[in-house]
């Protein structure tokens, strides 16, 4: 029985120094601040594939991009609209590309693009950069 009593208090003594161990670890080891979306990467990254940034590069499977907010929708020379852009009646404003990024599909129902973004925090950073081409 002493030799059992023995085995239980090695155990404890682990178990409470791995708890010590994990615990000042944390405490010297703090998570980085987390960085907000870099709206300019953000567009490369997701939109550049088919979106220009500039009127002066030629334009890809989509319109350029720049001066958007503002713009009235399905309207720049050149581009060859789906329909529903074509025939869209607003004006692209921070709420209209938030929903249109989030899903393209309910905004005008039948348009080409595929890209769909759940994250508000980085449909907001490219909303930003795109206000920046303004």
């Amino acid at each position: 029985m002493g030799e059992l009593l023995k085995m239980r208090a090695v155990v404890l003594g682990l178990c409470t120094a791995v708890v010590l161990v994990v615990r000042a670890a944390d405490a010297q080891m703090p998570l980085p601040a987390a960085k907000p979306p870099d709206g300019a990467t953000l567009f490369k990254q997701q939109c550049a594939v088919c979106h220009t940034s500039s009127l002066s590069e030629p334009m890809r499977q989509g319109p350029p991009l720049v001066r958007i907010v503002g713009r009235t929708a399905g309207k720049v020379e050149g581009f060859h609209y789906s329909d529903g852009l074509a025939n869209a009646d607003f004006t692209w404003d921070e709420s209209r590309l938030d929903a249109w990024l989030a899903n393209p599909q309910a905004v005008i129902p039948g348009v080409v693009m595929a890209y769909r973004q759940a994250k508000p925090e980085t449909r907001a950073a490219i909303i930003t950069y795109l206000k920046e081409l303004n």
